[in-house]
């Protein structure tokens, strides 16, 4: 029986880990989360920008944070990325593949080159990523990588029409539990972490402008509202940390209800 307190098991202190796309969002809440919790961060992100602001308010919890520009879908970039993460910190403890895009269209009018863009960003960057990093976590024995889905990658949210986006995460989804399997008895835990609708920057526009989708959203989930940014922050401690040492191969849903209907 373990004599370890129970608070003792979240904390996050001289930890490393990466977020990618952790500049804004959903990325950005988790990265403060881990922060608060007395993780290291690394940002990794096309939009240095927003990365930067960022940076500065988990400075604020008195950890180190930094930014490197990147495209995840670049093995070249990867791989600086990751070697750089050593060179400063020496160590990987926790990633969270977190970068991604939305296409929402007719299935008849997706071309080629969208569905590759959205299975590139939200699939084969998630592998290539988790494929550097995961070199890494498995020479230290030990290591935690979170892959950020969707529940659209475990159900078809119809009336929005969106296949490449829940290819690309039913895909993440099934990649999430190969890598666990393969990595379990090698100390290297992959978990999946789904959320719902959430309002973010990505989707304020559809909010302000009272888009008829948001109440049909509503109307079909049983909390009757959207999840806030910050309502991920608990779970994606929760993942990152040794509350979670039997937890591999999992996903869980953050959808106030939608799937349990």
């Amino acid at each position: 029986m373990s004599t370890k307190n129970v608070m003792e098991q979240f904390s996050l202190k001289d930890r490393v880990a990466i977020v990618t796309g952790g500049g804004q969002g959903l990325g950005r809440s988790m990265a403060i989360a881990l922060a608060q919790a007395g993780a290291d961060i690394v940002i990794a992100a096309r939009r240095i920008e927003t990365a930067l602001a960022t940076q500065k308010i988990i400075e604020q919890e008195g950890v180190k944070c930094t930014v490197i520009k990147g495209d995840m879908r670049n093995e070249d970039d990867v791989k600086a990325m990751v070697a750089q993460v050593m060179d400063e910190y020496g160590k990987i403890d926790i990633l969270f593949n977190n970068a991604g895009t939305w296409l929402g269209d007719d299935a008849e009018k997706v071309t080629t080159e969208d569905w590759k863009e959205v299975i590139d960003v939200n699939l084969t960057g998630p592998f290539i990523v988790s494929r550097e990093v995961g070199k890494v976590m498995l020479r230290q024995g030990k290591g935690s990588i979170v892959n950020i889905g969707s529940m659209s990658g475990l159900i078809v949210n119809t009336p929005q029409n969106q296949c490449a986006y829940n290819a690309s995460k039913g895909g993440l989804i099934m990649l999430t539990k190969s890598m666990a399997t393969e990595w379990a008895m090698r100390g290297v835990r992959v978990n999946a972490l789904c959320p719902g609708y959430m309002r973010t920057e990505m989707s304020e526009d559809r909010y302000q402008r009272k888009d008829p989708a948001i109440e049909r959203w509503f109307s079909m989930t049983p909390m009757g509202r959207s999840g806030q940014t910050d309502e991920l922050m608990g779970i994606a401690v929760y993942l990152a940390s040794d509350a979670s040492s039997f937890v591999t191969g999992a996903t869980y849903l953050v959808d106030g209800g939608y799937t349990a209907w």
